[in-house]
């Protein structure tokens, strides 16, 4: 039981690690292209492409911007 907890436990993104992930993909969501330059409802998320759960990990090459309801789609479809 212990393991399975520990391999669930995320550490939350350094704030820096936000940003930079958000400059990288051009402050839009790489999913659907929108941006709160173009809507003011669009809220970012900075997304996991490979969840911690299945071995993810917070490093650059692993965040992507998207776009809140993006980020549910995926969510649902897991």
């Amino acid at each position: 039981m212990k393991g399975a907890l520990e391999k669930n436990t995320r550490e939350t993104i350094p704030l820096n690690v936000r940003w930079k992930v958000l400059k990288k993909d051009n402050y839009t969501c790489v999913k659907c292209g929108q941006s709160p330059a173009k809507s003011n409802d669009i809220e970012l998320e900075i997304d996991h492409i490979l969840p911690v759960a299945k071995g993810g990990t917070n490093d650059i090459e692993n965040l992507q911007t998207l776009c809140r309801k993006c980020n549910q789609g995926k969510k649902d479809k897991m």
